[in-house]
Order: structure tokens, then sequence, then C-alpha cells
């Protein structure tokens, strides 16, 4: 399908409203233009939402959350069921349009929305098994258990790198558990945002609950702000770098709401001596390179010990030397461009900063010379205490770092603040359990001779220190988009106290 066709299966304009509260909202604020980051090229605009639209799509979602948390959770799961049904009929426009807008590769956009068809599917069975606890009861005739009540409008903010697959891992969680949503999409990817949109509307059209799914395109200062100060939105889930996740952080817990963060993942892979070549070359290019470095789970690092670092060393700039760059929508095409020149200047200063700091770089480095925001895979070999280390550059740029002992190697995956993703290649059973057990990785996710990046929606996607603490996806992170209840029913005749009181 050509830019064209691809737009008109998905219903997105050369100019589009940029408000949906159960119906789309004309909306008067600035034009905001998509371009593609292959190109340069204007793809389509959206009309941005002011405040005063987004009064509009919290007040019609509040409302819609009155009627949406009674029905049943069987019958939210079955208009999910149709959700996941209509992406099954648009992933191949829906995955091109992810690939033009945001620039990963086509099978990586064909990935993401069969992510969200997944956890469409995950969300069904989710809303048949909302389970509470029963506890026993130190009062006789009295009986204890926990429900879980939905919480209301959910304020849901993406990142541009998965503009349609984070939504859905929230919005359909939430949605079997009785929540109506807003989202506000990256200001990179607000067509990918409108495209979702369309689709929805088309399954919830004529249902009375159109308004369950509702989207906000519009600047962070004044439609986000609003919404992570608004008291109406009682959960804030939002994607992106540890600096908005502290702004969204502070002003949520300020006003004693709640927020499920997932923000920066410095990630690492450990290398021991006794690893398999071949297969920490193949997990460490997917993870390194994949989306151009664009993963909030994208490697970052990876820590050789000595015996084997020369080998996979070379390996890895034979692999790089290999990786076809261009068009992400071509055949055969293995990393396309970075999404914004402001992310090429970045690319380029963070090798020159890495240089600075005692690295030698190995391959790569360069800004592409032609249009588009290209730039090459890079592997720069590092010293242990360089503090570009610590640093998250959203590119492909791969630090080598050599170690001695597991110990050193356990510390330096530590030893920044962020604490996504982690991974170790060894085919020794002690050092990977070392590697999972307290004394291992402080990461959310912990992988054994796999790459860092690839999570699976059935476990609890997040991390910890500066990643934010939270959990999307699958597990028991549906806990997050409902309150708790503990209730206990007297059914005696007294009026016994816990811990045995006795008054009056």
């Amino acid at each position: 399908m050509n830019r064209d066709e691809i737009l008109r299966a998905l219903g997105v304009q050369e100019e589009n409203p940029g408000a949906y509260a159960a119906g789309w909202i004309s909306t008067n604020g600035d034009l905001l233009t998509s371009y593609d980051p292959a190109t340069g090229e204007a793809i389509a605009s959206v009309r941005q939402a002011t405040v005063e639209d987004y009064e509009k799509v919290v007040t019609n979602s509040a409302e819609v959350f009155e009627e949406w948390r009674m029905l049943p959770a069987p019958e939210r799961g079955e208009y999910v069921r149709r959700l996941g049904n209509a992406l099954r009929d648009y992933k191949d426009p829906l995955g091109s349009l992810v690939s033009y807008e945001m620039g990963k590769i086509k099978p990586e956009g064909d990935g993401e929305v069969q992510e969200m068809i997944d956890i469409a599917d995950f969300s069904v069975g989710l809303s048949r098994q909302l389970y509470g606890l029963t506890m026993t009861s130190e009062r006789p005739r009295h009986r204890m258990y926990e429900q879980w009540h939905p919480l209301g409008p959910v304020g849901v903010i993406t990142s541009f790198n998965f503009p349609t697959a984070v939504w859905s891992w929230n919005g359909f969680i939430a949605a079997v558990c009785g929540d109506t949503m807003i989202w506000k999409p990256s200001s990179s990817t607000p067509l990918t945002a409108i495209a979702v949109s369309n689709i929805a509307h088309e399954v919830m059209d004529g249902s009375g609950f159109e308004g369950v799914f509702n989207l906000v395109v519009g600047p962070g200062r004044t439609v986000g702000d609003t919404m992570i100060n608004d008291r109406r939105v009682p959960l804030i889930s939002a994607t992106g770098s540890c600096d908005m996740g502290e702004k969204v952080g502070t002003a949520v817990a300020k006003r004693l709401g709640r927020s499920l963060l997932e923000l920066g993942g410095n990630n690492a892979i450990i290398v021991m001596d006794d690893a398999d070549v071949d297969l920490v070359t193949r997990g460490a290019v997917f993870a390194a390179v994949g989306t151009a470095g664009q993963r909030c789970t994208s490697l970052r690092r990876i820590i050789m010990q000595k015996g084997i670092s020369e080998k996979v060393t070379a390996k890895l700039v034979e692999a790089y030397g290999t990786v076809s760059i261009g068009d992400p929508l071509a055949d055969g095409v293995l990393m396309g461009p970075l999404i914004n020149q402001a992310s090429v200047d970045t690319f380029a200063a963070a090798v020159g900063i890495a240089q600075e700091q005692g690295g030698e770089l190995l391959t790569g480095g360069n800004v592409l010379d032609r249009e588009g925001c290209f730039v090459e895979p890079t592997i720069i070999k590092m010293p242990a205490d360089a503090p570009i280390l610590g640093v998250e550059t959203f590119a492909p740029i791969l630090y080598i770092i050599e170690f001695d002992e597991f110990s050193e190697a356990v510390a330096i995956n530590n030893g920044v603040t962020q604490g996504l993703s982690s991974a170790i290649f060894t085919d020794s059973m002690k050092s990977a359990e070392r590697f999972l057990s307290h004394e291992g990785s402080d990461c959310g996710i912990a992988n054994v001779n796999i790459g860092t990046s690839g999570a699976e929606i059935g476990g609890a996607f997040g991390g910890e220190k500066e990643t934010g603490g939270g959990r999307e996806s699958g597990s028991d992170s549906w806990k997050a988009y409902m309150r708790r209840q503990t209730v206990t029913i007297n059914w005696s005749d007294d009026l016994p106290l816990a811990q045995g009181i006795e008054f009056g």
C-alpha cells in the first residue's frame, strides 16, 4: 500500500480533529503536522485540542464511566474482543502507518499491532478473572473478603516509540476493569492515535459506550498539565523519559492521585566467558539495533568477561556492517530512521562525548548524508567509569565494558539510575541463578540467554529506580486500574470487636 492508501484505509484525513469523546470534536487549537522521519515530508496534520476541548472529553469520560462500570466485566470484555478482531482486519495498514510515522521497520510495525491483538485476547480472558481474596475473620460468625472496583477515567500518556501498543496495554485492561480512558499521545506520532481512535469508534458506534476510549492530541504545557493535575482522573499512566515521569509523578502525588510510570531504561547484557557467542551476537544486535535503538528496553551496554570479549566484539562489529539502513517500509531493511533531527543531534553529541571520555569507536558513529533522520548503528568500547554510561541515549549506540569477576559485572549493571531491563548470557546455572537472586540484577526485567527487548505481554512490564516502579500489561497489573475494598460481614447477633477489645 502507498501512503495515500494507508491513510485512506484508516480514515486519516489531510487535517484531523484532535479530540474524541463519543465522537470527533471540532477543535480549534494550533495545527500539528506529522512528518515522515525517513524523508522529512509532511504526512498529515491534526488540529490540536485546547483546554476547553479537554474539558469536554473529561466530562464525557466521567459520565460514560457511571454506566460502563455497571456493565458486567465479561460484557466489557466482549467489546474488547471486537476491538481485537477489528485490529486483525486493520493490521496491515495500521502496521504500515506505525512504520511510516514513527520510523520502525515494517515487521516491527506489524508486530506492534499484533501486540495490541494479543493484549486484547489477554484482556478478554481477564474480564472473567478479576479475583478477590477471602480471609478468615478472628471474630465468630464474621466473613472477610476483598473486592475490586473500577477507578474512573484513566489518563494514558504514550511515547512516540510504541505509539499504539502501550495505549492498548493500558486501554484494554482498564476497559475490562470498568474504567474509561483519556489518551494523550506523543505529538510526534498523532496520526496513529487518530487511526486507532477511528477503529475504536467503528467498534463502539451505536453501543451507547462510544465514550469509553477517548483522545486528546495537544501540547503538554496546556492539555497535558491540565490532565495530570485533574482530580477527576484518579490514575495517570505515563510512558516517557525520566524527566517527564518526575514531573508527572510529582503533580499526581501532590493531589494524592495514582501514577503508573514506565520511564527510561539504561539496559545491559552481561556476557560470561562460557556464553554461546552466536546466541549473544543475535540477541545483542536485535536488542541494540531494533527500532534504531529507540525502545525503552534497547540494549545500551554490553558487559563482557575479558576471556570472551574479543571474540564477541569481532562478531558484533561484523554483524553491524551488514545492517541495511533505509526506508522502514522497504523489504530487507533492518533499521529505519530516528524520530527527528533533535534525536540525530543527541546521537552525534553522545558519540563525541563518549570518545572524549576515553571511548574507542569500533564501528559506526556517523550521521548519514541523505534525506531523513538516519544514523549508523554504533559500537564504542568504554572504560567502566565513564560518566556517559549512566546516560540513556535514545539511539543505536552500544557501549562495550569489560570485567573480570561476576560481582564486578553486576555492580556495573546496577550502577545506573535506571532499572528497566537486564540480561545475562551464560551456560552456567550458578551464574544464571546468581544474576536472578537478591545479589543480582536490580531491574524489573531479568532475562537469561535472551536480549533485553521483546517482552511478552503475559508478564508484568516495568522497572525500578528512575524507571518509575510501574507495571503494565500482564500478570496482576490489572490491579493498578482498580481500587481494593476490604469487606467484613457480621452475620451473628453480637458485635464482637477485633483484638478482643471490650468497650462499655
